[in-house]
């Protein structure tokens, strides 16, 4: 799409920017976007943030933009978890999920200042997981759970029940899932 020197303008492009989310099924960069339309990555920025004002469910992941697409033809099932881990731990916390076949959408911690603090994370398979603790070195971010002294929640989603069950008693085994 992209026509070397030409931005790509208002509409057209916030228009353009639903339609690749909506076709692909990996995470899309603001770089990507960017690049593609010609502008800068703050422009994206700025697109993406007016398309969620009006109602488009697109996540930001450490990874890229989703949209956010509800499969009814083949619901799976949810479960919120309570983990508890040192920093180190944080992979063998999600390969130990992702490897019963379940995917991490998000982590939340409790801020005593701003409440519940929620990042999208969108994991289904090692790969992503590599990604994301690939990114979180290169950028020298702190994890969200850095903040609860490790205390934090992950939406975990699976084909089964069997597969949340499973991934839990290996989480249990490892020491990391709080439980009562």
């Amino acid at each position: 799409m992209k026509e070397e020197g030409n931005k790509v303008l208002g509409e057209k492009r916030r228009r353009l920017i639903l339609t690749w989310l909506k076709d692909s099924s990996d995470p899309m960069t603001g770089k990507l976007l960017a690049e593609r339309m010609n502008v800068s990555r703050q422009v994206i920025v700025q697109d993406v943030s007016l398309l969620k004002a009006k109602g488009e469910p697109i996540i930001a992941t450490s990874r890229g933009y989703v949209y956010f697409q509800e499969n009814k033809k083949n619901p799976k099932v949810q479960r919120v978890i309570a983990v508890c881990h040192l920093s180190e731990e944080t992979e063998v916390e999600l390969y130990t999920l992702v490897d019963h076949g379940v995917s991490v959408q998000n982590v939340m911690v409790e801020h005593p200042i701003y409440g519940d603090i929620t990042g999208s994370l969108m994991l289904k398979n090692r790969r992503d997981v590599d990604a994301f603790l690939d990114e979180m070195k290169q950028t020298k971010a702190a994890l969200l759970s850095q903040l609860t002294e490790g205390v934090h929640l992950h939406t975990i989603e699976a084909e089964t029940q069997v597969q949340l069950d499973e991934a839990c008693e290996a989480l249990r085994t490892k020491g990391i899932l709080l439980e009562q």
